[in-house]
């Protein structure tokens, strides 16, 4: 099986964690294992993790070679559960590089893009909701929400209408009849801005697969795995995940509650970490190899 992903801010994220053969890692999107590969080389333990059962299968015939790696198919918001599984008390850093990987983009019949037609599916781990079942049941109010907030859909009232009206003559199966009826829900004057499908395909794939819901768990799961000066580096990109991992950060580093007319902090909540970085952002050079690298973000917080 040929899993090819391109790594997004590749040395930028395995710099962030600051490894070293004491250190036990856990990748939580592991995918083909690019950040893995490299994690496994500098690191005392690696716990390589991918709710993508096809991933799960290139990860075993990428990193099996290496002795101080353990293989795990589980979702990354369940990390308490998958170290009290391997008999691990506590991480010196843990990595989540978010979003789709280029093998699911690019292998069609996953029903992630909106460049080819296929079944319309977007489950990461190939179970559960799928994108039909979000198309073909939801009510407009609920698919109009969904657009709206998970994807900064600005017309996702006229998509969500347009949708509950074709699959009123026929259910919805494909992704090139979702986009076909989101492109007739958009002006013409704001077609030649992005392509029209890319703010909806984003929310329904989050929706699907509950993503900033298990972001959210992860976060705060993911701090009280961390060992004392362990790292959790996030790599996100949209500005819906972005704004959460900052928001979550910033409280870990400034947890004040006091007013801020008060002189001095009585609430006597104590910083939990740092942040050894603002963030980092792909360079020049790696947006020309790699495109689909322009909205990502890397931020890091090293647990005190």
């Amino acid at each position: 099986m040929e899993f090819v992903h391109k790594s997004v801010l590749f040395d930028e994220a395995i710099e962030s964690l600051n490894i070293d053969k004491s250190k036990i890692i856990l990748d939580g999107t592991a995918g083909g294992g690019g950040h893995s590969r490299e994690i496994a080389k500098r690191a005392g333990r690696l716990i390589a993790v991918d709710q993508d059962p096809d991933a799960i299968k290139v990860l075993h015939e990428r990193l099996d070679s290496f002795d101080n790696v353990t293989i795990v198919q589980n979702n990354f918001s369940n990390v308490k559960d998958i170290l009290k599984e391997q008999g691990i008390e506590k991480i010196d850093g843990m990595l989540l590089d978010l979003g789709v990987s280029s093998f699911q983009l690019d292998t069609a019949q996953r029903g992630f893009s909106y460049h080819a037609d296929a079944p319309l599916d977007m489950r990461m781990s190939k179970s559960g909701l799928s994108a039909k079942d979000v198309v073909n049941t939801y009510s407009e109010t609920e698919l109009a929400d969904i657009l709206f907030r998970y994807g900064e859909e600005k017309f996702a009232r006229r998509i969500a209408k347009n949708i509950v009206l074709h699959r009123q003559n026929k259910e919805i199966e494909t992704t090139g009849e979702l986009v076909d009826i989101i492109k007739e829900s958009y002006p013409k004057a704001k077609m030649r801005d992005s392509h029209p499908a890319r703010k909806t395909f984003q929310a329904i794939r989050i929706e699907v697969n509950a993503e900033l819901d298990a972001l959210e768990k992860t976060l705060d799961s993911a701090l009280d795995c961390l060992s004392s000066g362990g790292r959790l580096s996030i790599i996100t990109f949209h500005s819906l995940e972005d704004r959460m991992v900052k928001e979550k950060f910033n409280s870990w580093v400034n947890p004040c509650t006091c007013p801020k007319e008060f002189p001095v902090c009585v609430c006597g909540k104590k910083p939990l970490g740092k942040m050894p970085f603002k963030f980092k952002a792909p360079s020049e050079a790696e947006l020309e190899k790699n495109p689909r690298a322009r909205s990502s973000k890397l931020r890091c917080f090293e647990k005190f």
